[in-house]
């Protein structure tokens, strides 16, 4: 089980998605200079949280944007 990430930490990275969306991606360090040249947070642990949780939300919306198998009925009839 993960940690739970603060209202604030998702309110910041919720914001920075939202004006930022087309330069964050999956990467961790490049997650962090985004958030430091887009903000002023100066807490190095906070500015991690952030770009960490911003990595976990591009990773989220490409797992739902992506390509998704077709059930077939030999597929459950295995099952049923």
């Amino acid at each position: 089980m993960g940690r739970i990430k603060t209202a604030q930490v998702k309110r910041i990275t919720k914001q920075l998605m939202a004006a930022h969306a087309a330069e964050f991606s999956t990467d961790f360090s490049k997650n962090k200079e985004i958030v430091s040249r887009h903000t002023d947070i100066t807490s190095t642990k906070i500015r991690n949280v952030v770009a960490g949780y911003a990595a976990r939300l591009v990773k989220q919306q490409q797992a739902q944007s992506g390509p998704r198998r077709a059930v077939h009925k030999e597929d459950l009839s295995q099952y049923y």
